[in-house]
């Protein structure tokens, strides 16, 4: 699972998310930290909004697109597309298995 945790430097929330998602053992995840204030562009879109985490994913262009989760596409390739589904910020008192629970759920049902 490939996630996409939007951050910047002292945000004590960005890094106790970061921190938990690191130590989730039963997900083999693979975790990109964007720095917001290395992007007027990032700074300007989450600047109050922080931490926020995207789950990366290909999908079949023919299948719909019914997910709650708020997505946007980032690029397109022949017969799939990868886009950026925004995942609800945990409350910072989530367990690790709390959140490994909730990224479980994506992963079989990502329309929940």
């Amino acid at each position: 699972m490939q996630l996409i945790l939007y951050s910047k430097p002292g945000c004590h929330l960005c890094e106790g998310l970061q921190e938990k998602l690191e130590r989730i053992q039963s997900i083999p995840l693979e975790l990109e930290v964007r720095d917001i204030t290395t992007r007027d562009d990032w700074f300007q879109q989450y600047q109050y909004e922080i931490p926020v985490l995207f789950w990366v994913s290909q999908e079949d262009r023919k299948e719909t697109q019914n997910s709650k989760l708020k997505t946007q596409n980032i690029s397109y390739g022949d017969a799939t597309r990868t886009k950026l589904s925004a995942i609800p910020r945990p409350s910072p008192r989530t367990t690790i298995a709390q959140l490994e629970q909730m990224l479980q759920k994506l992963l079989i049902d990502p329309a929940q």
